[in-house]
């Protein structure tokens, strides 16, 4: 645990059951696993990316928050949280699910692990991520570069 607490966003995603009631479940578990000062974005519904044909849509937000543990610490939080709400604990990569938590930034880290890859490597490039982290983190910035998030979303937009 570190005394500083980290500005932290994660992404949330589902389509399987009910997206806004799993979506509060999470965000009242990582409160109450530490994570302070939780800000959840609107819901929105984005067709599915990657995923096989007749894949139901998802519904996706973003959560921003403090945290004074580790980034793997994090990972472990969410993925414990993942299988709660149902997801296997051994699972494809774009699969329906009924949640799916990415971390995406994490302060200033960056970090290239087997386990663990932050900013999350895919992140710039996903509406259904930017989107609501825009709404509630519009400023914050990709510590590779100083991007903002806003600035990435307008780089998709544009």
């Amino acid at each position: 645990m570190q005394d500083n607490p980290i500005k932290i966003a994660i992404a949330l995603g589902a389509n399987l059951g009910n997206a806004a009631e799993t979506f509060q479940e999470a965000v009242a578990r990582l409160e109450a696993a530490g994570v302070r000062h939780c800000r959840l974005s609107a819901l929105i519904r984005t067709a599915p990316v990657d995923c096989a044909p007749g894949t139901p849509d998802f519904f996706n937000a973003a959560l921003t928050g403090e945290w004074t543990g580790s980034p793997e610490e994090l990972l472990h939080l969410c993925q414990e949280l993942e299988i709660a709400a149902g997801r296997p604990r051994k699972h494809g990569i774009n699969q329906s699910r009924p949640l799916d938590l990415d971390i995406i930034l994490f302060g200033d880290t960056v970090l290239q692990t087997p386990e663990l890859t932050i900013p999350h490597p895919r992140a710039r490039r996903r509406r259904f991520v930017l989107d609501p982290l825009a709404e509630i983190a519009a400023d914050w910035a990709f510590p590779e570069d100083g991007m903002t998030v806003k600035a990435a979303l307008d780089g998709l937009k544009g």
